[in-house]
């Protein structure tokens, strides 16, 4: 057992004290792990836009101060009561979403929506007992999505931690506990191309760029990169992409410019910008009869999804996903080995 187990552990952590403000570096007293959960050094964290975006706080509740982060990866420090799978020195991925392994979801094939650790942006505090495990002289900093990375020792459900071959260099595989894992896992798990088709990816961010790479893995014949910054361009050729369209070259709608370019339309579209035209533009880009668009990107609390009701009875299916359909504990160790075997080298490298 670690020298610190049960004890408070104090340690830096970047805090965010009001929204938009810069984070500030302090000292924070950090709790044991209690029941059904664990304690992790942090290694390594990453930023994803998710992490700015709640603390710009522009258009959902601000929760502060708090300790932001969550594409991290690290080693248990120590666990709490009835924790078994973990042990003190084993390499993890924390996860914004989880896996209870129990709930109706959990226990379905087609499900990773866990009931009880599903993601839950407003929550600041530990489901066990509803306190803060963070806290400065005695006054609580909340948690963010039930990771908080951003600090050098959090606490986290059980059901949040993915155990990882302890060969995997944690400074890359770090992201695959949120972005990386969410793009491959939309083509994957959801779009499912067969080999030979065409799939337009709107957005190359970073979640675009993995939906690049798995439509690579999946066999597919053309791959077209949709970004308004052609910047993006060159990188993304190296995941996968073998043409690109910049909208704003196009005085027609992007979706009629693709149709164009794919004999009427694409085989599967991914949309990764969280814009609702972008949303709907990837919708009504794929070919009528079989044509299928996965939504992965997160839109604004106001914004509506409009298109035609004729785009569906002709045959086209819109989906969405959430972290790419991927089962946190059952199935990330599985994505983490492709990466070790160089299956996906270009995602983390």
């Amino acid at each position: 057992m670690a020298s610190t187990a049960g004890k408070v552990i104090k340690c830096k952590a970047a805090v965010a004290w009001e929204a938009g403000k810069p984070l500030v570096i302090e000292e924070v007293e950090v709790a044991p792990p209690q029941a059904m959960e664990v304690r992790i050094k942090i290694l390594y964290t990453a930023l994803c836009h998710t992490d700015v975006f709640f603390w710009e706080a522009k258009g959902q509740n601000p929760v502060f101060p708090r300790i932001f982060g969550h594409e991290a990866g690290g080693i248990v420090e120590s666990v709490g009561e009835g924790v078994t799978e973990f042990a003190p020195g084993d390499h993890v991925l924390p996860v914004f979403t989880g896996e209870c392994k129990e709930c109706t979801h959990c226990k379905s094939e087609e499900s990773n929506m866990c009931d009880l650790l599903r993601i839950n942006t407003d929550r600041g505090v530990m489901i066990g007992d509803g306190q803060s495990r963070f806290s400065i002289n005695g006054k609580p900093i909340f948690h963010f999505v039930g990771t908080s990375t951003f600090s050098e020792y959090t606490v986290i459900h059980v059901g949040c931690v993915v155990k990882i071959n302890p060969e995997a260099p944690l400074d890359k595989v770090c992201i695959l506990s949120c972005g990386i894992s969410t793009g491959l896992g939309a083509i994957l798990n959801v779009a499912k191309p067969p080999k030979g088709s065409t799939v337009a990816i709107f957005g190359l961010g970073a979640v675009g760029l993995a939906a690049a790479e798995g439509a690579r893995l999946a066999g597919a014949s053309r791959i077209i990169g949709v970004d308004l910054n052609p910047n993006r361009f060159e990188l993304a050729r190296k995941f996968g992409c073998t043409e690109f369209v910049n909208p704003k070259d196009h005085t027609k709608p992007v979706q009629e410019v693709l149709a164009e370019m794919t004999n009427g339309g694409v085989d599967r579209s991914v949309e990764c910008t969280g814009n609702i035209n972008a949303m709907i533009q990837a919708f009504e880009c794929v070919h009528d009869g079989w044509g299928v668009a996965v939504l992965v990107g997160v839109p604004n609390k106001d914004a509506e999804f409009k298109t035609h009701p004729m785009n569906f009875l002709n045959e086209r299916t819109l989906k969405g996903t959430f972290f790419g359909n991927y089962k946190p504990r059952t199935d990330l160790p599985s994505v983490v080995e492709k990466y070790m075997t160089g299956v996906s080298s270009y995602l983390v490298s």
